[in-house]
């Protein structure tokens, strides 16, 4: 069976630097099928023209051979979006793979991926597959060769990877690099994984699969069971992976998948460790997660990392006099980098005088001395009983603290 002979655009991203890490969003497929977060077409039309602006590598756009929705929903995407690789999910066997031909058709061919997987431990061999070893290994090469017979891009998942035997799992990835896959992921299914586990692995995959397929690019796709998907997906670029998988606001199946935004900005803030870029314009990071939560309904915590509301908001008082101080201080990333308008300085009962002041003065009132003494005492009391403070009640509070004097010297001035 002939394979596609085209250059996939994923091929010539990894030719061209070999220290591109490659991201793969999964927020319209593995994202979209947890309970709560199903999308319409046109609310993936949506997400994904911010993942193109985002500039995501790679878009996995549904699973074809769920349902004809999915299917038509997959062929707008990737008919109407230009720029990314689009990719379609399909299980070890021709229909799902003919579903994805089909889906994604509208895309030009250098675009377009076929993402097979198969389950390779041997719980899910004995459990749920009754497969043996070679059945799985005849399975792989099967339907990944048919795949190569369309797409010039296909990817190989091994489900279950960190619980399969390693060498296994060595067979089971040369026997789908050997049909024609060019991206081989390692998924930690079941978010399992340790991160000293994951570079190891990787470190060992890359040891025994490369000397024969040099131009492989390693995946990682890692769910947060154990709230290490971001850690371990971070660890597998430390082991030699060039591609994380994952998601918006770190949406997917139970506890969700990697979260793309914090993947981004960790290689990005720590590139001294890692020594690996991406093509992500970081800035689309909050219009990606708030346009995610609105097509949803949904909400993320404020103290999401990179994304949520307190993530660049500070109410300490002594957090707030060292961003007065100097920013660095306080915040390793510039909130205006992932897309807010700045820092945000909170006044509730954690905060000084100096926030207080700082406000104050912005407002049009100089505080000083017993004034600032009054208002300050005054401000804590309000904060002890309401929380935050807003301009309101900051207003109400110097108003109320001012000499008498003063307060009908302003009443004066306001009547003219």
């Amino acid at each position: 069976m002939s394979r596609v002979q085209s250059v996939s655009r994923t091929a010539q991203i990894a030719a061209s630097d070999p220290n591109r890490v490659i991201i793969f969003d999964t927020t319209l497929r593995d994202g979209e099928q947890a309970p709560g977060f199903s999308m319409s077409t046109d609310a993936k039309l949506a997400m994904a023209t911010v993942l193109r602006d985002l500039g995501v590598d790679v878009i996995e756009a549904g699973f074809a051979a769920a349902s004809p929705g999915d299917e038509d929903a997959i062929r707008r995407v990737a008919g109407e979006i230009e720029g990314p690789v689009f990719c379609s999910l399909s299980r070890a066997n021709e229909k799902d793979i003919d579903a994805s031909h089909r889906a994604l058709s509208t895309a030009p061919a250098s675009h377009q991926r076929c993402h097979i997987f198969l389950a390779t431990s041997p719980l899910h061999r004995s459990a749920k597959l009754r497969m043996s070893t070679n059945q799985v290994l005849e399975a792989i090469s099967r339907t990944v060769e048919y795949a190569s017979s369309m797409f010039a891009d296909v990817e190989f998942s091994a489900e279950d990877a960190f619980r399969t035997e390693p060498e296994f799992l060595v067979e089971a990835l040369i026997a789908a690099a050997d049909a024609g896959a060019r991206t081989l992921n390692v998924p930690d299914t079941v978010g399992y994984a340790m991160p000293e586990e994951v570079t190891k692995r990787f470190a060992y995959l890359n040891e025994q699969i490369r000397p024969r397929h040099p131009d492989v690019i390693f995946s990682t796709h890692c769910h947060n069971d154990l709230g290490l998907a971001v850690a371990n997906s971070l660890a597998a670029v430390e082991g030699g992976a060039r591609q994380i998988e994952g998601a918006i606001n770190g949406i997917g199946e139970r506890a969700g998948n990697a979260s793309i935004e914090e993947a981004i900005m960790a290689l990005r803030t720590r590139a001294d460790r890692f020594g690996v870029s991406t093509g992500a314009d970081a800035r689309q990071l909050v219009r990606a997660s708030r346009t995610l939560c609105e097509v949803t309904e949904s909400v993320i915590a404020r103290n999401k990392a990179i994304v949520g509301m307190n993530a660049f908001a500070h109410e300490s008082g002594i957090h707030q006099h060292g961003m007065m101080a100097d920013s660095r201080t306080y915040e390793i990333i510039r909130p205006q980098d992932v897309g807010f308008d700045g820092t945000s300085f909170v006044l509730g009962k954690h905060s000084g005088r100096h926030a207080v002041a700082k406000r104050a003065e912005v407002l049009g009132h100089t505080l000083e001395g017993e004034t600032l003494a009054a208002v300050f005492s005054g401000f804590k009391r309000r904060a002890d009983e309401i929380g935050e403070i807003n301009d309101t009640e900051l207003t109400a509070i110097i108003n109320a603290a001012a000499p008498t004097e003063t307060r009908q010297e302003r009443a004066y001035a306001a009547a003219g």
